[in-house]
């Protein structure tokens, strides 16, 4: 049976914005040798399936540096340490898409990569959905961006997730895991 691995040290070695990585010298209980592990320390993340009253999911596409492509996802984002998760997709969705919903619901948590992550990812359901934010002038949307965010909200149909899924038009894993969520709680009911 696997135990845990008792740490040896540890230690930051790096910073940056949205990540710090951290190197741990554990001992194995089995053998009792060191090893050193790497991990990418990052605070926890969101993201929102936002649903309108008639279906349509408000997505929206960016440019991803990791991927160098344009990607369709949801609105989500990283918890800020002064805000709840549930603040933070609160936030997320009305600054990427100028929509507020009646209703945000946790629908699942998971570990994204926990070899090399400590962080978890949660998915919220916003339901009834509405656009709320006055259109920008400058952007002609209603979403307030950061400066390094270009991102385009379309609206999707619900029904049509699967086959984007299936069809690598949605290739975003937490996106992926977030609709997972959903459509098991759905066929739970």
């Amino acid at each position: 049976m696997p135990e845990p691995w008792p740490i040896v040290r540890s230690a930051t070695e790096k910073s940056y914005r949205v990540f710090s990585v951290r190197t741990d010298t554990a001992r194995s209980p089995r053998t009792g040798k060191e090893h050193d592990f790497y991990v990418i320390e990052s605070v926890d993340w969101v993201n929102v399936i936002p649903l309108t009253p008639d279906d349509q999911v408000v997505m929206v596409k960016q440019y991803r540096h990791g991927t160098r492509q344009i990607s369709l996802e949801i609105p989500g984002g990283l918890v800020n340490p002064k805000d709840t998760p549930l603040d933070t997709a609160r936030k997320e969705l009305l600054e990427e898409t100028g929509y507020q919903a009646e209703q945000i619901t946790l629908i699942g948590t998971a570990h994204p990569q926990p070899a090399v992550f400590n962080n978890r990812h949660l998915t919220f359901l916003a339901t009834h959905v509405r656009k709320t934010a006055a259109l920008d002038p400058s952007t002609g949307s209603g979403q307030c961006l950061d400066e390094g965010e270009d991102i385009e909200v379309v609206l999707v149909a619900l029904s049509e997730i699967p086959h984007l899924i299936r069809e690598g038009k949605i290739t975003n894993a937490m996106v992926i895991l977030a609709f997972y969520w959903y459509f098991m709680e759905a066929n739970s009911e």
